[in-house]
């Protein structure tokens, strides 16, 4: 999700982390898309984090502090 759709933080509302979506939703529609690209680096990042991740790691583990599958 990070990677495909991860612009709007759509990746973050469906691993908890509701403060960090709402920040990536905020800058993409409220700036109309400008800042977009910030917020499109920022989730690239985060997916490419969480997908290299190993268990334990504070990237395989969701806002309640459930580890995530593979």
């Amino acid at each position: 999700l990070a990677i495909f759709v991860g612009g709007l933080g759509i990746h973050n509302f469906y691993l908890g982390f509701k403060g960090k979506a709402i920040a990536q939703l905020l800058i993409s529609v409220l700036s109309i898309g400008l800042l977009a690209g910030i917020s499109i680096i920022w989730s690239c990042v985060e997916g490419i984090c969480i997908l290299c991740s190993k268990p334990g790691t504070k990237w395989h583990k969701d806002a309640d502090g459930a580890e995530l599958q593979d």
